[in-house]
């Protein structure tokens, strides 16, 4: 049974060599002799948590692989689709700001829903968002690739050894990106103040670039400006809007990053702030880039480049070497964005392995850089594996495709649960305080309305899309597939923390706090 915060607490069932620690150093005795203490150090603070939050939503990815298949879905209505994509999000970081105020931990969704809702939720929770972000790193390894042979080729390098290099070919891009994802595992495993510091530098530039040349773009397009490009209402249909929805809310997905190091973060106040910034110049980059795309590329060139987007608008305004730059960026987004990813689902499992719902080798600290060196390793070992086995999709603008609505759907699921969570929770803010409940309360209660209804419709679009299934990204089946493995899986591997771990989150809901057991490992 979990107990009161100060006095400790079981953290599963079985062996192993790790042992609960009380605040004031006291520990039960371990299988193993000569242990020592190991715990995640608060050592971030606003600046490493926008950068975090930043890097993990990857804007400069969003924007070189996403605009175009969403203008494909939305016509010229970009700017608006992001505009409108940012108000549920908005609602949702007001939902996770105040739980991580009362509540910061490794676990955030997953605690904060077991808590507060049911624990079944809650483990569902923290499993789709480990298995979509697993799911996003194994496809981000192939845009990775794809980019470093776009440079490649951009350089004069289009074979080698007698191989014709294809950045548009899954294989060669996916073993490319598997050796980038290995590195960014390293650094990963070093601690959250070495890969905050390599991702300020990458992102400074990124935006750099996205801003010269979105800028630029602006001004020098030549396709005619509309105020019609802003307006919701003008998009061509409900299935429009609703795939289109997801596809934006997609874009935006993993400022919650932050959250998850929030047992790392010097203050807590500082985690809301940092995903509240980063998310802001979100908005502001992404209504910069999908008018200035707009002004430069006509609707059948933005939506035809797909995985290409902002390499082609790169060329349309600059050229060789300038017309590089965008390539540069979006290489050194999806580097960062492999990284950013490996560290809030490491956290993630560790907090699950704490609490006996996942295996206690994911609980595992490093015993110099007190990071979850296991479970960062895990994490990057099955996306690898996933994407090799996303090898049978043939090129990487259909694999983005078909992962990217699958991420998408679950996404708005454990967004919406999120907030329903901090709506349950802080209730008693419409008696005592109505201003505060419209950030704790009220705006996450009609973001998750509208993302549950957003994502139903979504999912019931692609199973009346056809009749039959078949392995093709465009097939209505095989794209509802996908979440419904994650979900089915998340349903599976709770049933076994449950009778087969016997774990106590279950029986309570309540997760291990982080300020009251540390874990340790043998020396």
């Amino acid at each position: 049974m979990a107990s009161h915060r100060g006095r400790d607490r079981p953290l599963g069932q079985g062996g192993g060599p790790l042992t609960a620690v009380a605040k004031d150093g006291t520990r039960s005795s371990g299988r193993h002799g000569g242990s020592t203490p190991v715990t995640m150090r608060k050592s971030i603070g606003i600046v490493d948590g926008v950068v975090i939050a930043a890097s993990s939503t990857a804007a400069t990815s969003s924007i070189g692989i996403g605009l175009g298949l969403i203008a494909g879905i939305v016509g010229l209505h970009l700017p608006a689709i992001m505009l409108l994509a940012f108000l549920p999000v908005l609602g949702i970081a007001g939902g996770y700001g105040r739980l991580n105020r009362v509540e910061p931990n490794a676990g955030n969704s997953y605690t904060w829903v077991g808590r507060t809702l049911n624990p079944w939720l809650g483990f569902l929770t923290g499993w789709v968002n480990i298995v979509g972000t697993v799911v996003f790193m194994a496809y981000t390894t192939a845009v990775t690739g794809s980019a470093i042979l776009q440079l490649a080729g951009q350089a004069g390098l289009h074979s080698l050894a007698g191989l014709a290099l294809d950045p548009d070919s899954t294989l060669q891009t996916t073993l490319i990106g598997l050796v980038v994802l290995a590195a960014a595992t390293l650094v990963a495993v070093r601690g959250l103040e070495l890969a905050a510091g390599l991702q300020r530098y990458l992102l400074v530039f990124e935006y750099l670039v996205l801003l010269g040349f979105c800028g630029y773009g602006l001004f020098a397009g030549t396709q005619p400006f509309s105020l019609e490009w802003y307006n919701p209402f003008a998009i061509p249909s409900l299935t429009a809007l609703a795939q289109g929805m997801v596809l934006a809310v997609f874009c935006y997905w993993g400022f919650e990053a932050v959250f998850s190091v929030g047992e790392e973060v010097r203050d807590p106040r500082d985690a809301s702030r940092g995903g509240l910034i980063a998310l802001t110049v979100m908005l502001g980059i992404f209504l910069l880039a999908t008018t200035a795309f707009q002004r430069v590329l006509p609707l059948d060139e933005l939506a035809g480049n797909g995985a290409h987007g902002l390499t082609y608008f790169g060329e349309k305004l600059a050229h060789q070497p300038l017309a590089a730059l965008p390539l540069i960026a979006l290489t050194f987004s999806a580097v960062a964005s492999l990284q950013a990813a490996v560290i809030p689902t490491a956290r993630g499992t560790y907090a699950m392995g704490r609490d006996g719902t996942l295996g206690r080798i994911w609980t595992r600290i490093h015993p110099r850089h007190a990071t979850p060196v296991a479970g960062t390793v895990l994490i990057s070992v099955i996306s690898s594996a996933i994407a090799v086995l996303s090898l049978v999709i043939p090129t990487v603008t259909d694999l983005i495709s078909a992962a990217v609505n699958a991420i998408g759907i679950v996404v708005a699921l454990y967004y919406a649960l999120t907030a329903i969570a901090s709506a349950v929770r802080f209730r008693h803010l419409l008696r005592t305080a109505p201003l505060e409940a419209l950030r704790a309360v009220v705006g996450p209660v009609l973001s998750a309305i509208a993302l549950l209804a957003l994502g139903g419709y979504l999912a019931w679009t692609f199973y009346d899309s056809t009749d039959h299934f078949e392995l093709r990204a465009d097939n209505g089946w095989f794209q509802l597939l996908c979440p419904v493995l994650m979900i089915g899986s998340g349903l599976l591997a709770g049933a076994w923390a449950r009778w087969g771990r016997k774990s106590p989150y279950f029986l309570t809901g309540r997760g291990t706090d982080a300020e009251a057991v540390t874990l340790i490992t043998s020396a």
